[in-house]
């Protein structure tokens, strides 16, 4: 009867354990997510030529783990980017998470790894990319944006616009 009152306590300890706070009742919270809405207008300065009419939107998901703190430790991303009204035949080349607000420049913190002729813009004018998996080259990277996200912004690269066709300011959505 001891031994039962013992295996008893354990499951109920077992139990409260994993029904307690640190364990994630909704693991889509574990992933940050974040979108930019993607405008040749926000570049700086403003693109005014053939690929103006352009625009996109960003989707940029974290897989992240964390310290006991909550801090991200390492992680990895997945960018998902929906591109439409840019001239037919249009190449984007590169894009990138960059540090920087609103209106000015920063230096690029997180390559999606896209290359030259891997996308291009199909009769319509579209295109669309995702690269899942990709780690950044500091992870401490990950924390920065999930604290500041609207210090960051989101940045695709064309032949014709080689500094940026299109940008948009991260937002945080989810996580």
């Amino acid at each position: 009867m001891k031994r039962l009152a013992t295996c008893a306590a354990v499951l109920v300890s077992l139990a409260t354990w994993g029904c307690s706070d640190k364990t994630p009742t909704n693991p889509a919270a574990l992933k940050p997510t974040f979108t930019a809405t993607l405008l040749p207008a926000n570049e700086v300065p403003a693109i005014t030529n053939a690929e103006a009419s352009g625009r996109g939107e960003a989707t940029i998901t974290f897989d992240v783990t964390r310290d006991g703190a909550g801090n991200i430790t390492s992680g990895t991303a997945s960018f998902t980017v929906n591109l439409t009204g840019f001239p037919a035949g249009t190449p984007f080349n590169i894009a990138h998470i960059h540090t920087g607000a609103a209106g000015t420049t920063g230096s690029i913190v997180f390559s999606t790894s896209l290359v030259a002729g891997e996308v291009v813009a199909n009769a319509s004018g579209a295109a669309t990319f995702t690269k899942t998996g990709i780690a950044p080259p500091d992870p401490a990277i990950l924390q920065q944006i999930v604290n500041n996200p609207a210090g960051f912004y989101f940045n695709v690269h064309s032949t014709l616009n080689p500094g940026g066709v299109a940008r948009g300011q991260l937002v945080k959505t989810a996580g």
